[in-house]
């Protein structure tokens, strides 16, 4: 038992230096440092013991020089910083006491001081995981839920198709979408994930896209009618052919661009004379631009979850040691579901 005022090891994982290309494991790196249990009188900060990790695609955007986004990027030699689920050990904050458990964005690293509040939350504990709250209930929950109902306006009994349909967005865009009434077809990068989604997550079709020589056909045969609202979760020659069996007047929702090998040196998408006509509307999103809806998405997600209306996979990495591995691994489709990393040493 750790005490409060005493100083300790602090784990972390270190941003060694910008890159342009997939993650590796040596481009961070574990290092030891100290923290004194206790925040600084007067700072307004508090000082959290982090419980759980995310491990999120956009996290490689940090990773270059590049100052122009929505968010900035990782600071070199400093600990990669990422969401959480955290327990307050000491406070300097009124609103925050030792013991509240909190989710929102924190370091990579066994205990971090937290003088920004934005999009943090404190946690009610019930009988939700604890780790749901960076996945199910986190920012990948609210991304599927902000995505499906904002920006792509499903109908009851529309054709919708989900890419890198096992992660840990649409895993439950997928969900959502049937829950609507909806008939949904995923894609994933093996057999073991294609039989997850239609045998545990309730999608109606899968398909290994690996195993598809020509994505326009596989798509064709699962949609024979069209698609009426593609949940975008990679882009590259996946949205090439969904822009082909899109039906007039389709949504697609870009979350994300896994497929892209270099952000900064990105290749044209071809078959986009079929926003023209089919009349089909494309758009990109943040989850942060619909935090209003957030009450409504946490009581929706916890009923459902509740009434066993919704399941969610986690792939769970234990200790900072296994965290770069787990980061690296969202990029070649070795996690099946919400990538999270358990710092399991005890206060």
């Amino acid at each position: 038992m750790k005490m409060e005022g005493e100083t300790v090891d602090n784990k972390q994982v270190i941003f060694k230096g910008f890159i342009d290309r997939i993650p590796r494991e040596t481009d961070m790196e574990l290092k030891i440092g100290k923290i004194e249990l206790k925040a600084p009188k007067g700072s307004g900060a508090f000082l959290v013991k982090n419980l759980y990790l995310s491990c999120d695609p956009y996290m490689r955007g940090r990773m270059r020089e590049y100052y122009d986004s929505y968010i900035p990027p990782f600071v070199p030699g400093q600990a990669i910083q990422g969401f959480g689920v955290s327990k307050v050990v000491d406070s300097d904050d009124p609103d925050f006491k030792p013991g509240d458990l909190v989710s929102g964005l924190t370091g990579w690293e066994e205990f971090s001081l937290m003088r920004k509040h934005e999009q943090l939350r404190r946690i009610q504990q019930d009988d939700i995981p604890l780790s749901y709250h960076v996945g199910l209930l986190g920012m990948a929950g609210f991304t599927a839920y902000a995505g499906f109902y904002e920006v792509c306006s499903p109908e009851i009994g529309e054709n919708v198709f989900v890419s890198a349909a096992s992660g840990a967005v649409g895993q439950l865009v997928g969900q959502l979408a049937k829950l609507h009434g909806c008939y949904v077809v995923g894609s994933a990068g093996t057999s073991q994930k294609v039989d997850i989604l239609k045998n545990k997550l309730g999608f109606d079709q899968a398909f290994n896209y690996k195993e598809e020589p020509d994505l326009n056909a596989a798509l064709k045969r699962y949609f024979p009618e069209g698609i009426d609202i593609y949940f975008d979760n990679v882009g590259g020659d996946m949205l090439e052919a969904a822009l082909l069996n899109m039906r007039i007047h389709g949504r697609i929702a870009v979350c994300g661009m896994v497929s892209s090998s270099s952000l900064s040196v990105s290749k044209g998408i071809h078959n986009l004379f079929s926003l023209i006509a089919k009349r089909i509307r494309m758009q990109g999103f943040l989850q942060s631009d619909y935090l209003h809806l957030y009450p409504r998405f946490f009581e929706n997600v916890v009923s459902n979850y509740k009434q066993g209306k919704i399941v969610y996979i986690e792939d769970m990495s234990e200790g900072l040691e296994s965290a770069p591995a787990a980061l690296v691994g969202l990029f070649s489709g070795k996690n099946v579901g919400r990538s999270t990393g358990a710092v399991v040493e005890p206060l």
